[in-house]
């Protein structure tokens, strides 16, 4: 049998989900009604579906977004919630809290959500005994890393191919809580990463201009998808359930076609769901949001993680200015610019955006003249054309149908056969023979039964098995081939079976830790008897449970490190200079100090409480 490969897809709606399916998304996730991640992209149950019942009839599934942690006070509502999220046909619940697993909650698959901090092997063996059957590792992970726990697990391994990155591991930042009161833990995170900062010595010399030294450049794996799969992972998933519907069409149509090419052929793998999609535009990353390009730590650490200008999206490179006039400019074009599109360029660690009036080849007249030199690069972060074209039907998806006409002695069958199911119908009829040839019955019939519509079906094949000529209105015709669609159609619905949730099994496995801080995100006593049933014994609350963060200790982990990124590291390049050390990250109101564990490649951020900000 071979291996199914999944294409994950971020809703924010119900509407952009069903155009996720449209454009060739194998699954969709989104934010359930209460308990997101995304607390600004949480949907309606009904809503919820609505996407169901149509992702379903591509057999393309729909994850919900579960995964931020519960208060004791909301135990009973997550518990009805999730029984909601089942009847409305979720296929699966992305998971953060523990305590889940403690409630009455109905038999629907359990995914492990990035939050829960997936790095190690130990980690994920302990999240597959306990019922968990898709897990999303961290984005910082190696193509070797992800591959030896592959081999670890039964596990499905899911993987982040492009989006935002968040500079710290998921689920182990705490920046937002203990400056602003927002915890991401609980969808709520005030992204203080994409602000700008200053990097000083301990006695609090710049080391640095501003920038946004921690917002890092989007995440780009589309040249990867084929070493990813021979590493084990099944599930390439798109972030985004902030983005708009431009986006979501753009990359989901960009990958599906990158996908589709290392499918194509191969003997072990497959996709996961059914339908062939027409695309009527080119996609193109660099034409919808976002922040440049990164392959992270897939293959090796690298510099340039981050845009330090801005942490916007700066677009695609058009052209470099030649000369600067009174009320427009001239460049040396890369792309063709249209009328109403967007440009930016840098200045310093500053991104100044122009809006054009007027493009006539080279000469653009902007709505307002910026301080341009000759020699600037231009970048287009909105391009009006192709924001038009994907703003009308831009991608369609059908079902491809081999359909067999036959001869019974009593009449005749009609057998169709899709991806997911086939059917046969019996006609009773009587037999005439016809006037016509049977090559002329047989054109005639091939083109009646073509006659689709706008179904999810489309005939590939139409095979006309008959001894003679006979005689069938168009009428009756089409009425078969109408309850040959209606059949196929009920019976693609019914052959669509939501996963039940993996066993834990008779043993009770133990947790890789003995002890939980604050960084076990442990907010309710259901959780505290999940980790303690699991050989945890010594547990501490989480931040939104009345945990504490004291100053000196880590808000912040990440693989990302600043000293690398600048060209300071002393040990893999050669950094000759001696720093005052301890480093400080400032900002307009936040103090964070920096620590580096140079023998693991990682870096954090200490909470400095009693810091002043200069």
């Amino acid at each position: 049998m071979k291996r199914l490969i999944e294409l994950l897809s971020p809703a924010k709606t119900a509407d952009i989900g069903i155009e996720a399916v449209n454009h060739g998304a194998d699954a969709v996730y989104i934010g359930a009604p209460k308990f997101s991640a995304r607390a600004a992209a949480c949907n309606s149950i009904a809503d919820i579906e609505r996407l169901t019942a149509y992702a379903h009839r591509f057999h393309a599934r729909v994850y919900a977004a579960f995964n931020t942690l519960f208060t004791d006070s909301e135990q009973e509502e997550a518990e009805q919630l999730t029984w909601q999220l089942y009847r409305a046909g979720v296929d699966a619940l992305i998971v953060q809290d523990m305590s889940l697993l403690q409630l009455n909650i109905p038999p629907i698959s359990l995914h492990a959500s990035t939050q829960t901090d997936n790095r190690t092997a130990e980690k994920v063996h302990f999240l597959e005994k306990v019922g968990f059957s898709q897990i999303v590792l961290a984005r910082e992970l190696s193509l070797n890393e992800i591959a030896s726990i592959a081999a670890q697990t039964e596990a499905r391994i899911e993987c982040f191919v492009h989006g935002a990155l968040c500079v710290c591991y998921s689920g182990q930042c705490y920046a937002s809580q203990v400056t602003r009161g927002r915890s991401a833990n609980r969808g709520e995170c005030a992204q203080l990463c994409r602000l700008p900062c200053q990097i000083t010595d301990a006695d609090g010399k710049p080391l640095t201009r501003e920038g946004h030294f921690l917002s890092l450049n989007d995440l780009d794996l589309s040249a990867h998808l084929a070493a990813m799969i021979d590493a084990g992972v099944a599930s390439f998933k798109i972030e985004g359930r902030l983005k708009d519907v431009d986006y979501v069409k753009n990359i989901t149509a960009y990958y599906r076609q990158h996908l589709d090419r290392v499918l194509e052929g191969s003997l072990n793998c497959t996709k996961s769901s059914a339908g062939k999609v027409t695309f009527f535009f080119t996609p193109d990353p660099q034409r919808t949001f976002h922040r440049g390009a990164s392959t992270y730590f897939l293959n090796e650490r690298t510099r340039q993680l981050v845009q330090p200008a801005t942490p916007k999206s700066v677009g695609q490179p058009v052209g470099i200015v030649k000369r600067v006039d009174t009320n427009s400019f001239t460049f040396k074009a890369m792309e063709p610019l249209h009328n109403g599109d967007g440009l930016c360029f840098t200045e310093g660690n500053n991104c100044i955006g122009i809006k054009v009036n007027r493009a006539e080849g080279e000469v653009i007249t902007p709505f307002k003249m910026s301080k341009l030199k000759t020699g600037t690069m231009l970048y287009r972060n909105f391009d009006h054309e192709f924001d038009a074209l994907l703003s009308k039907k831009s991608a369609e998806r059908k079902i491809s149908v081999e359909i067999d006409f036959l001869e019974t002695n009593n009449g005749f069958v009609i057998e169709a056969k899709s991806e997911p199911a086939t059917v046969s119908l019996y006609f009773d009829s009587e037999k005439s023979p016809s006037t016509k040839s049977r090559d002329e019955v047989v054109a005639y019939l091939q083109i009646q039964l073509s006659k689709w519509g706008n179904s999810d079906f489309v005939p590939q094949t139409i095979r006309i098995h008959i001894a003679q000529a006979w005689f069938i209105p168009v009428s009756l015709v089409n009425e078969w081939r109408r309850q040959v669609m209606a059949k196929l159609e009920q019976a693609v619905k019914i052959c669509h079976n939501c996963e039940l949730r993996r066993s834990k099994g008779n043993t009770v496995v133990q947790y890789p830790e003995k002890q939980l801080s604050y960084l076990g995100n442990v907010a309710n006593e259901a959780a505290k008897k999940f980790y303690r049933q699991h050989g945890v014994a010594h547990i501490e609350p989480a931040l939104e449970a009345g945990g504490v963060i004291k100053s000196g200790q880590p808000v912040m982990a990440t693989r990302y490190c600043l000293k690398y990124e600048m060209g300071w590291c002393a040990s893999k390049q050669q950094f000759k200079q001696k720093l005052r050390e301890p480093l400080y990250l400032k900002g307009k109101n936040d103090c964070f100090q920096l620590k580096f564990d140079c023998n693991r490649c990682e870096m954090q951020l200490l909470w400095c409480e009693n810091v002043i900000v200069h």
